[in-house]
């Protein structure tokens, strides 16, 4: 083997979705604005990131319309209250819960409500 020829490992984040049905996927390593690799049920797909997101955050698998449904686990859990992009970070500043009205006041970064100390 050459010693002049470098070899580079890209190890690439990667993601689950849990059902077929399910529109988001929930990353299992902080990721970079970039690729991932989404391991599904019955497939592996790999999507572009447009921004970074955090461990076991969600991402859109596909366009997500004001109001649309936001699909994990096969259900329901929220509504998209704005356009999501193929590949948008899916968490509180552009959904909101269906079943809990308080959910849409929690802090963004901690999911936590804003008069309770994060620490």
């Amino acid at each position: 083997m050459n010693d002049e020829i470098a070899l580079r490992v890209v190890m690439m984040t990667e993601g689950f979705q849990i059902d077929i049905a399910d529109n988001v996927a929930t990353l299992l390593g902080d990721a970079e604005a970039g690729m991932v690799r989404l391991r599904g049920q019955s497939a592996v797909q790999e999507i572009r990131l447009t921004q970074p997101i955090k461990t076991g955050h969600k991402v859109a698998l596909c366009t997500l319309e004001s109001g649309a449904a936001i699909v994990k686990y096969g259900v329901v859990i929220g509504e998209a209250t704005r356009s999501i992009g193929v590949g948008e970070w899916v968490h509180l500043h552009n959904c909101r819960s269906r079943y809990d009205a308080q959910s849409s006041t929690l802090n963004i970064e901690t999911g936590t409500r804003e008069e309770t100390p994060y620490v």
